[in-house]
């Protein structure tokens, strides 16, 4: 809350209290805000219910927000224009909150401090000077001062620095996304270069295809060359199977003919008396020369 920007500032006279309805040593009762008694909330006879801001006492800042009404008469000569709760006074002062009495030990009622508004609140009450308590005509001017420098200073220090962080924090976005994007195409590239490539000339064929085709070339010329030989070898193996034809042919010549029989009956089995042979048949055909 002190880091915000202070919109109203001045000094005034402040006393405590401390009022949770139990009615002990002149407890009037709840806080008109509705909100519990706890530290950090100030009572004023007039600023808006809700109101934040801090206060400094010695050079120590202390928050606060309005939640109660008060003082009541001691603000009327807008002498007390501030009631702090009990457990922040205590802290001010150094010493002890009691809680069964509900008072700051130390003797010490009254102090002088600095307030800081740093945003009105939205309940009932008035802005601006505080006026006494139940007194609306009567404000007490005196207890508004310009804001001091410094506190200014820090303010806009602090907002500076805040937006040098924002800044910083977004060129550190941006630095990352580059290298994200130069670390991604890098990669593409190095895919791209590792990636096979198919070459190609000027009439359209691929190197791959040219391959395939040189290789499918090459196959069918060993197939031709196969046939070739084959038919070769086949025309040399024409002329032994006639020889072997003739061969066979003539030796069953020489033999008996189908069907005929010799004195066992053995038909086919017999052995021939050689009439059949190639010999006697030249000699026959010399004879009839």
């Amino acid at each position: 809350m002190s880091n915000d920007t202070p919109i109203q500032y001045g000094e005034v006279t402040a006393t405590y209290f401390w009022d949770d309805g139990s009615g002990i040593n002149g407890d009037t009762g709840a806080p008109a805000s509705g909100e519990p008694m706890q530290e950090g909330l100030f009572s004023s006879p007039s600023w808006p219910l809700g109101t934040e801001g801090y206060i400094v006492y010695e050079g120590e800042e202390y928050e606060f927000f309005i939640g109660d009404r008060g003082p009541g008469e001691p603000s009327h000569d807008c002498d007390v224009l501030l009631d702090i709760d009990g457990k922040t006074f205590a802290k001010m002062m150094g010493t002890e909150f009691d809680e069964s009495s509900l008072t700051v030990g130390g003797g010490n009622g009254h102090a002088e401090v600095e307030y800081y508004i740093t945003e009105w609140g939205d309940g009932a009450g008035t802005e601006g000077a505080p006026h006494p308590f139940m007194q609306e005509g009567n404000s007490c001017e005196d207890a508004v001062s310009p804001i001091p420098e410094e506190a200014q200073a820090e303010e806009e220090q602090d907002t500076s620095e805040d937006e040098e962080s924002q800044d910083q924090e977004s060129e550190e976005s941006s630095d990352e996304g580059s290298d994200e994007q130069a670390a991604q195409e890098e990669e593409e590239s190095s895919e791209e270069a590792a990636a096979p490539t198919e070459e190609s000339d000027d009439s359209g064929v691929s190197a791959e295809t040219a391959a395939n085709d040189l290789s499918g070339a090459e196959l069918t010329g060993a197939d031709s060359g196969m046939l070739s030989g084959t038919g070769l070898l086949t025309l040399a193996l024409v002329p032994a199977i006639l020889v072997a034809v003739l061969f066979v042919w003539s030796r069953r010549a020489a033999g008996a003919h189908a069907g005929a029989a010799d004195n066992d009956g053995k038909g086919l089995m017999a052995e021939s008396n050689g009439r059949h042979s190639l010999g006697s048949l030249l000699d026959k055909l010399r004879g009839r020369k």
